[in-house]
């Protein structure tokens, strides 16, 4: 029997479990649907955050940013690049830090755009200001090397 990996879903906050073999098969959450590796980031508020960052046994990688922020929207494409070429490996989330002050807070963001990877419930890296795709992938490959 194949071990199941514990994901939150970023749209509705439940837990799913899904056999590591298949997280490039493009698993739905069994509550409402929505795709839990979907290959691009997406935004998600406090709450999820913190639930997916103390749940989720994949890694997932969080960009916090905001509007006003020039780096940030330049660094957009480049995470959107980044989630592509992760998928079925990571997951990338983004988190308005102007609309969710406290995750900043929680979080200890002392500038943006700032990423945080986590997995199997704690910080396993960080790193701040705007890069490519590539650095982000391979920031994800030295933290969470391939088995």
């Amino acid at each position: 029997m194949t071990d199941k990996l514990k994901l939150t879903c970023l749209d509705c906050g439940q837990v799913n479990g899904v056999p590591a073999e298949r997280l490039d098969a493009n698993p739905k959450c069994g509550t409402c649907g929505v795709a839990l590796m979907p290959g691009k980031p997406v935004a998600v508020d406090a709450r999820t955050l913190e639930k997916a960052a103390k749940t989720d046994q994949v890694p997932l990688l969080v960009d916090f940013w905001a509007p006003w922020c020039g780096p940030c929207r330049a660094m957009a494409p480049e995470f959107e690049k980044a989630a592509q070429l992760l998928k079925g490996r990571a997951r990338l989330a983004k988190i308005d830090t102007e609309r969710e002050p406290a995750a900043s807070q929680r979080w200890n963001i002392r500038g943006i755009p700032a990423f945080i990877l986590f997995r199997n419930g704690r910080e396993i890296a960080r790193e701040a200001g705007a890069r490519p795709a590539g650095d982000l992938v391979r920031f994800v490959d030295t933290a969470v090397p391939r088995s």
